[in-house]
């Protein structure tokens, strides 16, 4: 079971290290959105795994908490982006 663990908690790590690099070396301002998105759901999945692993269920509390917030923030992107303005760029 160990080893099925340090597998996982170890694709999770190259997969967000692949995800940080589309954040920084992204073409786009919605490409690095999907891309921080997509870091927090691996965040999402590596407290899930950890907290199976250790058997402590309240990391999955932070879980849930993480995986909220970068819903909300996405959303609030996506708003934005279908406005046609961002926030930071009021004239």
């Amino acid at each position: 079971m160990q080893i099925l663990i340090n597998i996982t908690l170890g694709l999770l790590i190259l997969a967000m290290f692949l995800a940080f690099v589309r954040l920084v070396r992204g073409p786009s301002l919605p490409s690095r959105v999907v891309a921080l998105d997509m870091m927090t759901a691996l965040a999402v999945g590596i407290i899930a795994v950890y907290a199976v692993a250790t058997r402590q269920t309240i990391f999955l509390d932070v879980a849930i908490a993480l995986a909220l917030i970068g819903f909300l923030g996405t959303v609030a992107f996506a708003y934005f982006v279908e406005k046609g303005e961002l926030p930071w760029r009021k004239a």
